[in-house]
């Protein structure tokens, strides 16, 4: 019987602090696909180091083509599941075992729900997922897909989904998914990929376009 291959995608842009640790935490689950969104510091250098499969971005393209570039990494390797996992250290590593089990087993989604928002327009966010799909966490980061579904779609996000795309399209269809409760640790400082004001107008504009 084949190995279950699991690629765990990694968006990483200016994480030096963080990456290597990231990486090596969460090599005993599968294969670390790390996509640098042209980091200016030594992301990239480190996150090889630590055992990485890198793919560069030629320019910074933000995080739902970052993500999108790491699923056609992960199709063309022919990995079977992909898990997506931030790059700052705030996934909780010893998660993805249940991540990997239920992928496994074959559930097309597993979802991870953080224990609140970070953000009010992230609150909205849930609020409305919650009581239309029963979808309770959309934003939160860190998600299984099997590639089936991946395939299915064609790709990972089209109009800048904040990671949600590819999860309700799975949803709406009827493909099988779990929703599983996860810990997320505090960042020490700002994210890289979104500033406070920006995320919220970006989250409130992908609410829009989730409905349209």
């Amino acid at each position: 019987m084949e190995r279950f291959k699991v690629a765990i995608v990694i968006p990483a842009y200016n994480e030096e602090s963080t990456i290597s640790e990231v990486v090596k935490s969460v090599l005993q689950y599968g294969d670390a696909i790390v996509v640098n969104d042209a980091s200016s510091d030594c992301t990239e250098k480190k996150a090889l180091q630590a055992g990485a499969i890198i793919v560069n971005n030629e320019t910074n393209c933000g995080y739902d083509k970052t993500l999108n570039n790491g699923f056609i990494e992960a199709d063309r390797r022919n990995y079977d599941a992909v898990i997506t996992f931030d790059a700052d250290g705030q996934h909780n590593p010893v998660m993805l075992t249940e991540y990997v089990e239920y992928l496994k087993n074959g559930k097309d989604l597993v979802l991870g729900i953080r224990a609140k928002p970070a953000r009010i327009a992230e609150w909205l966010f849930m609020k409305s997922t919650q009581i239309s799909f029963n979808w309770k966490d959309p934003l939160c980061g860190m998600k299984g897909y099997s590639m089936k579904l991946y395939r299915k779609q064609g790709f990972f996000d089209s109009y800048g989904s904040i990671g949600t795309e590819l999860a309700m399209f799975g949803i709406v269809n009827g493909y099988s998914y779990v929703q599983i409760n996860v810990n997320i640790f505090t960042r020490s400082d700002k994210p890289r990929f979104y500033s406070s004001l920006f995320s919220n107008w970006l989250i409130i504009r992908a609410l829009f376009k989730l409905y349209n």
